[in-house]
C-alpha cells in the first residue's frame, strides 16, 4: 500500500523536529556542564597558585644554625640618615593597599646571620627584648609574610642598643636587605643611642629613608610625623606595677635616678634643706645592686622599685641619654612623673596627651619644684594618678603594647580617615561618650526652628520679644509657655499678629524644667530657648546664631557666656558671672538646642538635680549644660560678642537673678550636680563664633550679618 505523499512529508518533518531538539538539548547540557566545571576551576587554580608562592616566615624554633650572609664593600652601598624626611617625601605610599582592605602590610625579614669579609659576625645575637618585638609583630594583624604586598618593613637584625652594634657593619648589613631601597618604608627600633662620650639622641646607623622607633629623641633630631618617639622598656616596671590608685603615699616627690646632673643633685639638696619630710633623694647603695637605693644623707635602704609607690610624684631628669628607664618603672609605680629635661620629646606624643598625668619644669626652673607640686589640689593629683594608670596599662606594661602601638601610628598616618580620635587615644571608656544623634559632614538643609519662650506674667515684654523673634528668616513656629498658674495668659487676639504660628502652654506647675519639656508641638529638631526679657537681641543676632547650631547640632550654641573656677581656698567650685578669658557654660535664656536634649532632660536627669532645680528655682541652665557636656565631653559655643542682656523695661524685682543668695546658689549648683553626674563633664574653651566679616570695612551689601549688635 502506497503512503500518501503528503502524509509521508507529515512524518519525515516530524521526524527532523524531533532530532534536532535532542541534538541542541544534549549542546546545552554539555555546555551547562563545561561552565560549572569553569566556574570551580577558577579559584582551584588560585589555590594552586598561591600554594605554589609559599612565602617564607620567621621560625623562631631554631635561632643557631641561620643562614649565613657575607658582607662585601662592593654589595652593600649605605646611605646615611636623611634628617630632613617627612611622611610625604620619604615614604612610599603607594606601596601600601595591596592587600585588599584598609591596613598596613608588615613584612619582617627571615633571620639571618651577618659576617664580614673575614667571616666575623656582623651583628650581635637576637636580645631578649627584639625577640619579643619581632613575635608581637609575626602575630599581629598587620604582619604578612609576602613582601611584594608588604607596606613596612622590619629588619631581623637587633638594633635596640647601640651600644651592642658595629655601626658600619650593621649599616651594611641593613643595605643588603632585598628591599631595602635606600631605607624606604623601613621600620628601625631603637632604645638606646649614641655612645660615650657625645651620646647622640637617635641612633648612629646610616638608615637613609628608614623611620625610627626610637627612645631618647630632642626636639632636634626627631623628625615631626615621620619618627616615632618610643620609652626606654624596663623590665622593672612589673615589680613596681600596681592595679589600682589607692595606695597612701609618704612622700610627695621622690628622686631615684641614678648618675643624675651634679646641678640638678645640688638644686635638690637646697630644696631638702626647707622641705626634708617632703622630698626623698636617693642614689645607688651598690654599684652593682640596682634593686636598692639609699636615702644620700641618712643611707637609709629602700627597696627599688618599691619605693617609688611611697611617693606621689617622682622626678625624670635628662641624664647622659634623654630616655630613662625610670620614666616607665614611676610610671608602673602609678607615681606621677615630673619632667625636668627640657626638648625631650615624650613617648608617643603625637597620641598621647602628657599633661593629663605628669607635670613639666623646666630645667632652669627647678628651684620652683615644690611650690608647683604644692599648688596642686588633691582632686587633680587623684585625677592624674587615674589617668596614667589608664595610659601605662593601655600603651607601656609590656614590650607588645609598645611594639603594636607604634604599629598603629603608622596604620593611622596611612589611612587617617580610619585614626583614632583624641579622647579614643586618651580617654578611658567610661570617659568616652557618644553622640546619641548622627550628624554628616555638612549641615543639611535648613528646617527652621522653633523658639520656646519661658515668661510668667511680664506680657508687655513677651509681645516686644514676639515682634522681634517674627523678623528672623528660618523661625517657623513660637511656643509659649505660660507659667503662671494664677493668672491667665492673654488671648491670641491680643497676641502681636505675625506671619509664623503661636501656640500658647499653660503649664500645671511653676517649674524652670517646664522649658525643657518636649512638647508634641515643637516639630523641629532646633529650638531656641528664650526668656521673655531677652528683646535686646537682633534678628541677624538670631539667625547666626542658627547657623552655627546648623554645623554644631550636639552642642548649645547662644549668647549668654558663663565659667566654672576651682575656689582652693573653700575647695569647691565657683559659678562666675566675670567676663574672662574662658567659658563653660551658655545659658539657656538665649540658646538653641537640639529637642533631643529635653527629652533627656525629662526623662533620664538624675532625679536629686531635677528636684533641686524645681524646689530652688535656680540652675536650670546649668544642669542642661551639665547634662549636655556629660553626653558629648563638648564645650557650648558662644555666639557674637554681646555680653550684656538685662532687660532695661523690667523692674529688677521681677528678675531672679537681681537676687544676691541666687547667685550663691549657682554656685552651690556645680558642686552638688558634680556630685549627682559623678565627675565634673564642663569644658572650657577660649573662642566664639563672629561672622566671617564681622568688622571688616565691606559694604553692607557683601555682609550677609550686618546688624550684629553692640556689647
Amino acid at each position: 500500500m502506497t503512503v500518501p505523499t503528503k502524509i509521508a512529508i507529515s512524518k519525515v518533518y516530524n521526524f527532523t523536529q524531533a532530532s534536532i531538539y535532542k541534538k541542541y538539548k544534549n549542546f546545552f547540557f554539555v555546555l551547562l556542564i563545561i561552565s560549572i566545571f569553569i566556574a570551580l576551576s577558577v579559584p582551584l587554580a588560585n589555590f594552586t597558585s598561591d600554594v605554589t608562592k609559599n612565602y617564607e616566615r620567621i621560625d623562631f624554633r631554631n635561632l643557631k644554625n641561620l643562614p649565613l650572609v657575607k658582607l662585601t664593600n662592593s654589595v652593600s652601598i649605605v646611605t646615611p640618615r636623611n634628617s630632613q624626611c617627612t611622611h610625604w617625601d620619604c615614604f612610599n605610599i603607594y606601596r601600601c593597599g595591596h592587600t585588599g582592605h584598609d591596613r598596613i602590610a608588615v613584612y619582617v625579614y627571615p633571620l639571618r646571620k651577618y659576617v664580614d669579609e673575614h667571616g666575623v659576625p656582623a651583628t650581635e645575637h637576637l636580645s631578649k627584648e627584639y625577640y619579643y618585638l619581632l613575635n608581637t609583630v609575626i602575630k599581629s594583624k598587620y604582619y604578612t609574610a609576602n613582601p611584594e604586598e608588604a607596606c613596612i618593613f622590619i629588619p631581623s637584625i637587633d638594633t635596640l642598643n647601640q651600644d651592642r652594634l658595629r655601626l658600619n657593619l650593621t649599616s651594611r648589613a641593613l643595605s643588603s636587605l632585598p628591599y631595602w631601597r635606600g631605607g624606604e618604608n623601613h621600620l628601625i627600633f631603637n632604645m638606646v643611642a649614641g655612645s660615650t662620650p657625645d651620646f647622640s639622641t637617635v641612633v648612629e646607623l646610616d638608615v637613609g629613608k628608614a623611620i625610627i622607633a626610637g627612645a631618647g629623641f630632642d626636639t632636634y633630631s626627631f623628625r615631626e610625623r615621620f619618627d616615632i618617639s618610643l620609652p626606654v622598656f624596663s623590665l622593672m616596671g612589673k615589680a613596681a606595677a600596681v592595679k589600682d590608685t589607692l595606695y597612701e603615699r609618704s612622700w610627695l616627690v621622690t628622686s631615684s635616678q641614678l648618675n643624675v646632673d651634679p646641678y640638678f643633685l645640688t638644686e635638690l639638696q637646697k630644696l631638702r634643706y626647707h622641705h626634708h619630710d617632703y622630698l626623698l633623694i636617693l642614689d645607688a647603695c651598690h654599684r652593682h645592686r640596682y634593686t636598692q637605693r639609699c636615702d644620700i644623707e641618712t643611707g637609709k635602704t629602700f627597696e627599688y622599685p618599691q619605693v617609688l609607690k611611697e611617693s606621689i610624684f617622682c622626678l625624670v631628669f635628662r641624664g647622659e641619654r634623654m630616655g630613662q628607664l625610670v620614666l616607665l618603672e614611676a610610671m608602673a609605680a602609678n607615681c606621677i612623673p615630673v619632667i625636668v629635661a627640657d626638648g625631650h620629646v615624650m613617648p608617643f606624643r603625637n597620641i598621647i596627651d602628657w599633661k593629663r598625668f605628669s607635670v613639666f619644669i623646666m630645667e632652669s626652673h627647678l628651684s620652683t619644684l615644690m611650690d608647683v607640686l604644692n599648688n596642686i589640689s588633691d582632686k587633680r593629683i587623684r585625677q592624674m594618678q587615674q589617668n596614667l594608670l589608664y595610659i601605662y596599662q593601655k600603651y607601656f606594661s609590656s614590650m607588645k603594647s609598645i611594639v603594636l602601638t607604634t604599629l598603629d601610628i603608622l596604620q593611622d598616618r596611612v589611612y587617617p580617615h580610619l585614626g583614632k580620635t583624641y579622647d579614643e587615644l586618651n580617654l578611658k571608656p567610661d570617659e568616652i561618650n557618644n553622640n546619641p544623634l548622627f550628624f554628616p559632614m555638612t549641615s543639611p538643609k535648613s528646617h527652621g526652628f522653633s523658639a520656646v519662650i519661658l515668661t510668667y506674667d511680664r506680657v508687655e515684654s513677651l509681645f516686644t520679644l514676639i515682634e522681634r523673634l517674627s523678623k528672623v528668616p528660618s523661625l517657623m513656629k513660637i511656643i509659649v509657655v505660660w507659667n503662671n498658674q494664677r493668672k491667665s495668659p492673654p488671648p491670641l487676639s491680643e497676641f502681636p499678629k505675625i506671619q509664623k504660628p503661636v501656640n500658647v502652654i499653660r503649664t500645671h506647675a511653676n517649674k524652670l524644667s517646664n522649658r525643657f519639656y518636649p512638647y508634641k508641638e515643637i516639630e523641629t529638631e532646633a529650638v531656641l530657648h528664650i526668656d521673655d526679657d531677652i528683646v535686646m537681641l537682633t534678628s541677624d543676632e538670631v539667625e547666626f546664631a542658627y547657623e552655627v547650631w546648623r554645623e554644631f547640632p550636639d552642642r548649645i550654641v547662644g549668647f549668654p557666656s558663663r565659667t566654672h573656677i576651682w575656689d582652693n581656698v573653700t575647695q569647691m567650685w565657683k559659678y562666675e558671672s566675670e567676663w574672662t578669658n574662658e567659658i563653660s557654660m551658655v545659658l539657656t535664656g538665649a540658646a538653641f538646642l537640639h529637642k533631643y536634649w529635653s527629652f533627656l532632660y525629662t526623662n533620664y536627669m538624675p532625679v536629686e538635680v531635677k528636684d533641686w532645680v524645681d524646689e530652688h528655682m535656680n540652675c536650670e541652665d546649668i544642669a542642661m549644660n551639665f547634662l549636655v557636656a556629660n553626653i558629648t565631653n563638648k564645650p557650648p559655643i558662644k555666639v557674637t560678642p554681646r555680653k550684656k542682656f538685662k532687660c532695661p523695661e523690667c523692674a529688677s524685682n521681677e528678675m531672679l537673678s537681681a537676687d544676691l543668695g541666687h547667685m550663691v546658689e549657682r554656685s552651690q549648683c556645680i558642686s552638688r550636680f558634680e556630685k549627682a553626674f559623678g565627675r565634673m563633664p564642663l569644658k572650657s574653651v577660649e573662642f566664639r563664633a563672629d561672622p566671617v566679616l564681622f568688622k571688616d570695612p565691606f559694604p553692607e551689601k557683601l555682609k550677609r550679618f550686618n546688624d550684629i549688635g553692640s556689647l
